[in-house]
């Protein structure tokens, strides 16, 4: 019998940012699965916000990143990456390993807010120009504190998990080396003279985006139209005003 994770993937998400939804992306490319970008293609857009309706589905979600799998139609980053990875040996089989996938996923989920916030501090609905003078403010807090606080604390977690492996959790490659590749990649675009300055103290982290990087799949996703480039309107955005 054919089941979900069987069939192509239909994954809801804005065509022309990478944003959250990069991370579910790069959990597909891993896997090696089919999947389709939904609204990258040709009338795509109805079917991202069919995906938020409630005339049109029963569970929709807030906001993309969303994955259809069959009649199953999954919202948040996370949980997304909870059901991949459960189906994709992307994570831990044991329920303790995967709550703590999770729960890392989780604290990627909150920096990824952060990073956000350092060029929208005040409000999504104003324009960055509207809000400069506080992101110059919040972004030089999150580059002094926030970033090696983070960062700190992922780099703690790979050297605990010495002995099995250069991951994160357990002895194999799970979503949460893909999450963590991007956020690295993600705060080396933004922030590139911070990350200079400062990855020389997590050079487990700088050995697993590398390492993430070198993976066949992801080397291929990566040279290939099918990554979008990082841009002013996503998470991660360059400005260099705020890269102290």
């Amino acid at each position: 019998m054919t089941t979900p994770y069987q069939l192509t993937y239909q994954l809801y998400y804005w065509p022309n940012l990478q944003g959250r939804g990069e991370f579910v992306r790069l959990a597909l490319e891993e896997a090696g699965v089919a999947y389709e970008d939904v609204a990258r293609q040709k009338k795509g857009m109805p079917a991202l916000q069919g995906s938020l309706d409630f005339d049109e589905v029963d569970h929709p979600a807030f906001a993309p990143p969303v994955l259809r799998a069959g009649e199953l139609l999954i919202g948040q980053t996370a949980n997304i990456l909870l059901f991949l990875g459960a189906r994709h040996g992307l994570a831990p089989r044991a329920e303790a390993g995967r709550l703590w996938a999770n729960q890392l996923q989780l604290t990627i989920a909150d920096i990824v807010n952060e990073a956000h916030d350092t060029h929208h501090p005040l409000s999504t609905n104003l324009y960055y120009e509207d809000q400069q003078k506080a992101a110059n403010v919040r972004a030089q807090d999150f580059v002094a504190e926030r970033i090696p606080k983070f960062l700190g604390y992922f780099e703690q977690v790979l050297a605990n998990n010495r002995g099995r492996g250069a991951y994160a959790v357990g002895s194999r490659l799970s979503y949460v080396d893909l999450s963590l590749f991007q956020l690295m990649a993600g705060l080396r675009y933004a922030f590139p003279n911070a990350m200079a300055r400062q990855e020389h103290g997590w050079p487990r982290l700088v050995a697993l985006h590398d390492a993430v990087a070198a993976r066949p799949r992801i080397a291929a996703y990566l040279a290939s139209k099918r990554r979008i480039p990082f841009n002013e309107d996503g998470i991660f955005r360059r400005y260099p005003e705020l890269d102290g």
